[in-house]
């Protein structure tokens, strides 16, 4: 995987950024596998502040079934309608994590996440991996998909009420 590398500093702050972060959701409610995966996750990240943004382009997400990958940006997502999701936020805890020592840092990002045109207020934990200097992210939560106004008719039989989010990004 090729890694886009960008730091820029800015008032003693560096700015890190990548096109390259991954997403998964798991939404499967029955039998069948509902599941995908994004490997052009956006995001930005400011150092000293926590300021962090991630967003995605909904027909990024890649399926095993393309019947299913149609479904999901025509019926559910809408993706030509709403083609992106974004959170915007800060890390609360920026404070404890030291980026000139390598290590292992648990955050808590609080923000806003829009999904299908509906934002709602989210706080999500983490980990912040530092290796020579440079940060990666790994996360996962749950989204109740009604509340993102995302209807059909198989949620809560073969899609399930929640779906599964796991984020990585390494910038």
């Amino acid at each position: 995987m090729l890694l886009v590398l960008s730091i820029t500093i800015v008032h003693g702050q560096k700015l890190y950024s990548t096109r390259t972060g991954q997403m998964k959701f798991n939404a499967s409610g029955g039998v069948e596998k509902i599941a995908a995966v994004n490997n052009q996750v956006d995001s930005k990240m400011i150092d000293k502040t926590g300021q962090i943004v991630f967003s995605v382009l909904i027909k990024g997400f890649k399926f095993d079934n393309q019947l299913m990958e149609d479904h999901f940006n025509e019926n559910y997502l809408e993706s030509t309608k709403y083609p992106k999701a974004d959170f915007k936020g800060y890390i609360s805890n920026i404070s404890q994590v030291n980026f000139t020592t390598d290590g292992k840092y648990n955050i808590t990002a609080e923000g806003t996440l829009t999904i299908h045109g509906v934002s709602q207020k989210i706080t999500v934990q983490g980990i912040m991996i530092i290796s020579h200097g440079t940060p990666s992210i790994n996360g996962s939560f749950k989204i109740k998909i009604k509340e993102y106004g995302i209807t059909g008719l198989y949620i809560g039989d073969k899609i399930a009420n929640e779906a599964e989010i796991a984020l990585s990004v390494s910038y």
